[in-house]
């Protein structure tokens, strides 16, 4: 393999408080006084959650949706890594941290939605362990993730601070480490359709399929390198660098190619199972089924050509609507897909919408905390004035 010559992380610098640390803090605020009223007075005090629906939009947004966002460290660490792609290396750090506080905070969400929430910990113990459960299985992938995740990201902060020797130490582990972070994403993004499975005839025909694993963890690969796309544009926009438009071309290219995988399994899936037909009912869920078909073909249109994948407005605008595609088919399949009976209807009420704001904006100003602070993103000789540490 031939070599590859990046340049070293460095931190952007800048002030931390600006005006969108200052909405992400109110946000944050908000979210954890509604959190105080949630564990004071019970999930009924501030959720439209119901018997019907045991599960609401922190379930579905913090966690589904979260970690399928969050995919976008372990989708690139597979190409460096697993298919020896050394030229998308500098791409690693800033999304596994982005990947980082998803997942984080993707295991603070299950807490919210617990009814015992002080049971949580049997989670981890092992004398209650149920490997039989398919939620098991994604409470316990998710958990040893996030810790795998932690010690793939302290280089970060052991280079911050010349902690060389504990640098060295995780370093020797790190193959150990990356083959973890591949295998346990891969475990839980797909028990996350799994889980789906376990509805039954709950869930509708255009969501109900055996190969929901696959067709969660194929998505959630191909979310993963949207929210780079995603994540780049923005960032360079922000900072006021240049974008890495030599990186994200082809790397788009690698997105579409596994949303092309996506698109011929979830139709193919429809067509043999002829469930297909239920798409042209004049239901609500067939309504939602097209949205969500139609977010998902939209990005082989905009970044279709080497010439549109050469445009970082359309990198920008491709990532964001493959992930509103992956927003859809989580909600359609966890909320409107699910029919649990006549009698039982659920819509998130404002308070649980703005907790999951406040979660997104932890991630966001976390995000910029340690970017301007730590190395993170790749050093640029020429930064533009005020943006020097």
């Amino acid at each position: 393999m031939s070599a590859h010559v990046h340049a070293a992380p460095a931190p952007v610098g800048g002030r931390l408080l600006n005006a969108v640390s200052f909405v992400c803090g109110v946000l944050i605020l908000a979210a954890f006084a509604i959190l105080a009223l949630r564990f004071w007075g019970g999930l009924g005090a501030v959720t439209n959650l119901n018997d019907g629906y045991p599960w609401g939009i922190w379930v579905v947004g913090d966690v589904v949706i979260g970690s399928a966002f969050a995919c976008g460290g372990f989708s690139v660490a597979m190409l460096v890594y697993i298919f020896n792609k050394g030229e998308y290396h500098p791409l690693v750090r800033p999304a596994l941290l982005a990947s980082l506080f998803g997942y984080s905070l993707a295991g603070a969400g299950v807490i919210f939605d617990l009814g015992r929430y002080w049971n949580f910990w049997h989670i981890l113990w092992p004398g209650y362990a149920s490997p039989n459960s398919v939620m098991f299985e994604v409470a316990a992938c998710i958990s040893l993730y996030i810790l795998v995740m932690w010690l793939e990201f302290s280089p970060t902060f052991f280079e911050k601070f010349g902690w060389t020797n504990a640098q060295r130490k995780v370093g020797r582990a790190m193959f150990f480490l990356v083959g973890l972070g591949t295998v346990l994403p891969m475990m839980h993004q797909s028990s996350l359709g799994s889980m789906l499975i376990v509805f039954g005839t709950q869930l509708h025909p255009l969501w109900q399929t055996m190969a929901l694993p696959a067709i969660y963890l194929i998505s959630a690969i191909t979310i993963g390198y949207a929210v780079v796309l995603f994540e780049s544009c923005v960032a360079a926009a922000g900072y006021r660098r240049s974008i890495e438009l030599h990186l994200l071309t082809p790397l788009a290219k690698v997105m579409l190619g596994m949303l092309g995988l996506y698109l011929a399994l979830r139709f193919g899936d429809l067509i043999v199972r002829g469930a297909i037909a239920t798409a042209f009912e004049p239901t609500l869920q067939a309504f939602m089924f097209w949205l969500e078909s139609i977010a998902f073909v939209l990005p082989l249109w905009i970044l279709g050509t080497p010439a549109k994948r050469a445009n970082p407005a359309n990198l920008f605008v491709g990532g964001a609507v493959l992930m509103i595609a992956g927003i859809l088919l989580r909600v359609n399949s966890y909320l409107v897909g699910y029919q649990t009976g006549d009698g039982w209807s659920y819509f998130p009420s404002i308070p649980e919408m703005l907790v999951t704001f406040g979660m997104f904006a932890i991630e966001v100003l976390a995000y910029i905390v340690i970017t301007r602070r730590f190395p993170v993103l790749p050093r640029e000789d020429h930064a533009p004035a005020g943006q020097a540490a």
